[in-house]
This record gives structure tokens, sequence and C-alpha cells, in this order.
């Protein structure tokens, strides 16, 4: 099957823009239908649920838009970084969803869907990595889109990246969990903090929309999730080494 570019298609069909965005990388499993403008959204807290709660969302978005797949210009995914198996759902769903109706793949970070839910201009976008690390980007509002300061990163609260001159919002679960360490990391510089914001479909499709106005969306078997762990499985004596590390820096 011969998959378009994604500019193409969309001036081809001359129809507004619909994107399905799916976001499974958390404990939320979330999916949002953008339609020209307006988004129709359903969000649970799914635990270890993805897998078996992604689809039938997706079927009532589309049932309350009257939509079917067909009349989607993509499928976008939140790529991560987050939990391995989540991103597998989400990315795979997304893949078999567009492989079967010609659709292209746009992957989005979850990092910069927490910077696009918080409204502000600076964002450090930070979520709990486990075993005493973080996963963390640094975002500046640019118009209507995002640029990338500091790009997905996975690290200690300590060795958390800088951030240029200006004020900055920290924005995601990550300061939560290591807000006192990300608090000495930083000294005074971020201004105010958002603990409970998550990535969601909402943000995803939203990010989307310039992605695949840009031609950024691609085949579904070029489409893949955002892996900043080297691998997943850690020793005993790995994961003992990594929460040392953690205490004493704490």
């Amino acid at each position: 099957m011969i998959f378009e570019d994604a500019a193409s298609r969309i001036h081809r069909l001359r129809r507004p823009l619909n994107i399905l965005a799916l976001e499974t990388s958390s404990a939320w499993c979330s999916v949002a239908l953008w339609l020209d403008g307006r988004t129709i959204e359903r969000e649970e807290l799914a635990g270890q649920r993805h897998s078996e709660m992604l689809l039938p969302m997706v079927d009532e978005v589309l049932a309350q838009a009257a939509l079917d797949l067909s009349a989607l210009h993509a499928i976008a995914f939140g790529a991560g970084p987050g939990s391995f198996t989540g991103l597998r759902i989400a990315c795979g769903v997304a893949q078999g969803l567009a492989a079967g109706t010609g659709l292209n793949v746009v992957g989005v970070s979850a990092l910069a869907a927490i910077a696009q839910a918080s409204s502000a201009q600076r964002v450090l976008a930070c979520l709990d990595a486990r075993m005493g690390q973080i996963y963390c980007g640094a975002y500046e509002r640019d118009g209507e889109a995002w640029s990338e300061i500091q790009p997905p990163q996975l690290c200690t609260a300590a060795s958390a990246p800088d951030l240029t001159d200006g004020e900055w919002v920290g924005a995601g679960g990550g300061f939560a969990v290591h807000g006192p360490a990300l608090a000495r990391r930083y000294d005074g510089r971020i201004a105010r903090v958002l603990p409970d914001l998550h990535p969601r479909a909402r943000e995803i499709a939203l990010i989307a929309v310039k992605l695949v106005e840009r031609g950024m969306a691609v085949a579904p078997d070029q489409a893949h999730p955002m892996y900043l762990r080297d691998h997943v499985a850690l020793t005993v004596e790995e994961r003992r080494a990594r929460n040392q590390a953690a205490t004493e820096q704490s």
C-alpha cells in the first residue's frame, strides 16, 4: 500500500483537517479526535488496562463525530517517554489503524504535550522515570508552536539540564515525586510548578496538527516510540545502585 505525503493528502482531499490522537504513556488512557478546531475527548485512569480500553474509546469518539477512519487525515500517538508497555500500545494501535486505511502516523513527545497543557511560555516538563530518575525536556512557546530548548532526556534531578534565562514553569508528575531535588537543582529558576499535569491525547492532537500541516507524518512502519532508557529490565544490582545514587543526591 502506498502512503501519501500528509500535506499532499490534505491538499487533495480539500476537507477540514481531522486527526485521531492516542495517549497511553502514563496511568491514564486518553483518546481525542481533532475536527478542524473542535475536539472530542475521552480519558480514564486505566492502571494496567490500556490495551482493553483504547479501541473502545476510539470507537466512541468516532461514533460521536459520525465519522469512520477513512475521514481522517492522520493518526497521532504519544511517543513518550513514559511507560514501556504504554508506549508500545499507543504506537501499535496507531500503526494498525493507519495501515488498514492508508493513513499516515505522527508521534508526539509526551513532554511536549505537558508543555502544551501548561499554557505557559517556558516549560520544564518532567515525568517520574522511577529508579531515582526523571524524563525531562525544556520547551519555549514560539507563536502557536513550541521550540525545543532541551530535548527529552533521562537523568537524575540533580543532573537535570540547564535552562535559559527567563521565568520557567515546572510541569508534570516528576515535580510531585522529585520536587525538593528539582528545587535545589534550579535554585529559584522555577517560578511556578504544575505537578498534576500528565500527557493527554488532546494536547497530542493539538501538536500533531502543526506537524501534519508541515508534512511530518510518516508511513505506519516508520513510526516508533521514544525509548530513552537503554534497556527496560534492570538487574537487582542495577536497581540497587540506582536507588543508592538517588538517595545520596537527595
